[in-house]
């Protein structure tokens, strides 16, 4: 399923010191995981015996009613091919160690000792175990199988999964064993826990997970002990969570008085190319270690996560608020310091009445500002041709007067009318002559304004619109800094709201924000809109989603087809979106040549488009492999 595996996090209730019947609960809540399609379950810590068992884990009987118990399990799981990861402790060389056992399908396919032992305060597990950081390429006999011991042993499917194990401590530690496993491949980290309730350490506790996931770029499953362990000096609350590359996926409520089990499903394809694609994972340091097969794994029917329709926009508001600030001020201090630099004082803007324009116009209002620069430098230009609409011009007016900036007209209709005339083009061709004359006037007007005044030509084109191409080539395609080059145009509209604190502005932005996107090259039919860009290229919703996926981590076109799919499941159907998707594809291969030679401009989120340093790539490549991928 496209690289999703479903995962799960369990909290049995423990009896302490009764093995068999800590067994029970686990065999059923392996058997519930199966049937919902579950590749890999963990448990808590000493699952079968309990954590709190203390000295009696010294005992023989406790330690060989435990292993009764593995036994059980296993009868029980023969044909059941979820990977689950149980916790024991194991006698071997005459030490105790604290362990998790990985089995599947009735059998053990290896053993991971703990390596750090916590020794302090409520915690004294020196008194029972010993380390096995150091026990590596070793085998132990468990059950009168040779099966492998160590900490170097990861599990494999062969396909996008590959696990490995820590227990508690160790994800505390200065070098968590999880760093080492990620470095060797492994996309899916486990952990087997029993971390007592103190106030605010859940809250720590899920804060260590995920960072934990980000760090390692892959998913993290942690569960620690819960109802049923001992109270006699701690409590444990059962805490469940699963973590995904920095954010958490899901987590139980604590304290819960029945068995249970959470789950997710985690993109393992994603993490491994995000690897490739976005750090320098590649420079960290590999270690050799034992790669366990695992046995064939259950296939998702149906992928049951969330798909945010908007990627780049964050889901909550506050974080919506946030985010905006941070983009203004990269926008403003990157505009600060290229005009200081260049000693330019004045900043020319052609302003529409559009979104991509009016977001320029008021960061370059907020660079100003900071600045404490004469907001009449700021010249805004509205260049009305045959398309124009009286709503865009007046919103265009009102807005460069409300921030006092200077607001300058020029027609380019005469102008655009001559051109026709040097060039032997129809007045009355609306072919894309007719529209990209216009789009180069507005922008030879601009440019050459700027060397009038000694001023910097700021672009207004977007992230969405460099990915599509959608730009005359040397006309909108191009300035002297391109101010929303990093910003795709789902997230404008945001931004744009961000300035709304400002009253006397809010409702021309109310007014812009609800304009139908259009570039108005073509001539108008009783003053309305009849060119609107969705209706040509697309939903612009669509094509984010669609530029996400395919920069973020190279995901092949039939993996964004499904995934649109779900996240858009209820706007447009799956002919809808394979439709645009593969107008997103050919435009995006041919229209390379325009991004080679854009405009300097800021990068504001993880993804860019710009040829000197995030995206290169040739003018002249087939895109014949990419559709053929889906069609």
């Amino acid at each position: 399923m496209f690289g999703y595996y479903r995962v799960a996090s369990a909290v049995n209730k423990t009896v302490v010191g009764n093995p068999r019947k800590n067994a029970e609960e686990v065999l059923t809540l392996i058997k519930e995981a199966h049937s919902k399609e579950v590749s890999v379950i963990v448990f808590p810590e000493l699952t079968l015996t309990g954590y709190a068992a203390s000295d009696l884990l010294l005992n023989q009987t406790l330690i060989a009613n435990q292993n009764d118990s593995i036994r059980y399990i296993l009868k029980n799981i023969e044909t059941i091919n979820t990977v689950a990861i149980i916790g024991i402790a194991v006698f071997e060389a005459d030490r105790l160690y604290n362990c998790a056992v990985v089995v599947q399908n009735g059998k053990v396919l290896g053993v991971v000792p703990k390596s750090y032992l916590p020794n302090k305060k409520e915690f004294y597990e020196k008194r029972h175990f010993t380390t096995g950081r150091d026990i590596t390429r070793t085998t132990l006999d468990l059950l009168g199988e040779e099966v492998p011991f160590g900490v170097d042993l990861l599990f494999t499917d062969k396909k996008e999964l590959t696990f490995g194990v820590e227990i508690c401590e160790d994800l505390w530690a200065v070098t968590p064993p999880s760093n080492h496993m990620a470095s060797n491949g492994a996309n899916l980290l486990l952990n087997l826990s029993a971390s007592n309730e103190l106030i605010g350490k859940h809250e720590y506790r899920e804060e260590l997970v995920r960072t934990q996931s980000g760090r390692c770029m892959a998913a993290y499953v942690y569960s620690s002990a819960g109802v049923g362990e001992s109270t006699t000096d701690t409590v444990f609350g059962g805490h469940a969570i699963i973590s995904e590359y920095g954010s958490t996926l899901a987590q139980n409520e604590r304290f819960c008085m029945n068995s249970h089990f959470i789950t997710a499903d985690v993109d393992l394809e994603r993490l491994r190319w995000l690897r490739v694609n976005e750090s320098s994972y590649g420079d960290a340091r590999r270690k050799k270690t034992r790669i366990i097969k695992v046995d064939e794994l259950s296939n998702l029917t149906k992928i049951q996560r969330d798909i945010n329709p908007m990627p780049f926009v964050p889901s909550r508001y506050a974080d919506k608020k946030h985010r905006c600030d941070e983009i203004v001020q990269i926008q403003a201090h990157g505009l600060i310091k290229r005009m200081s630099h260049a000693k330019i004082k004045k900043a020319l803007i052609g302003i529409s009445g559009g979104l991509d324009s009016t977001l320029a116009l008021l960061s370059t209002h907020k660079a100003f500002e900071m600045m404490s620069w004469d907001i009449k430098d700021i010249i805004a230009v509205t260049m009305p041709g045959f398309g124009t609409t009286t709503r865009t011009k007046s919103n265009a007016v009102s807005l460069c007067e409300a921030l006092g900036v200077t607001l300058k007209t020029v027609d380019i209709t005469e102008l655009s009318l001559k051109e026709f005339e040097a060039i032997e083009h129809d007045k009355d061709d609306f072919s894309v002559t007719y529209e990209n004359v216009q789009a180069r006037a507005r922008t030879s007007i601009l440019m050459n304004m700027a060397n009038k005044v000694g001023g910097l030509v700021i672009g207004t084109g977007d992230l969405s619109e460099i990915a599509l191409g959608w730009s005359t080539y040397n006309g909108d395609h191009m300035s002297m800094y391109a101010l929303n080059s990093g910003i795709p145009k789902t997230l404008i509209q945001y931004v744009i709201e961000y300035f709304k604190s400002n009253k006397e502005i809010a409702e021309i932005i109310d007014d812009i924000l609800a304009t139908p996107i259009s570039p108005e090259l073509l001539p108008h039919e009783a003053d309305e809109i009849v060119q609107e860009t969705e209706n040509i290229v697309g939903p612009y919703e669509l094509h984010d989603f669609f530029l996400y996926h395919f920069i973020k981590y190279g995901a092949k076109p039939s993996k964004i087809l499904h995934l649109s799919s779900i996240a858009f499941d209820t706007k447009y159907d799956e002919k809808t979106i394979n439709k645009w998707l593969k107008v997103f594809l050919k435009r995006f291969f041919t229209q390379q040549f325009k991004r080679s030679c854009m405009p300097d401009g800021p990068k504001v989120g993880t993804i860019s488009l710009s040829p000197r340093a995030d995206w290169k790539m040739a003018s002249d490549v087939d895109y014949e492999g990419w559709i053929e991928g889906f069609e």
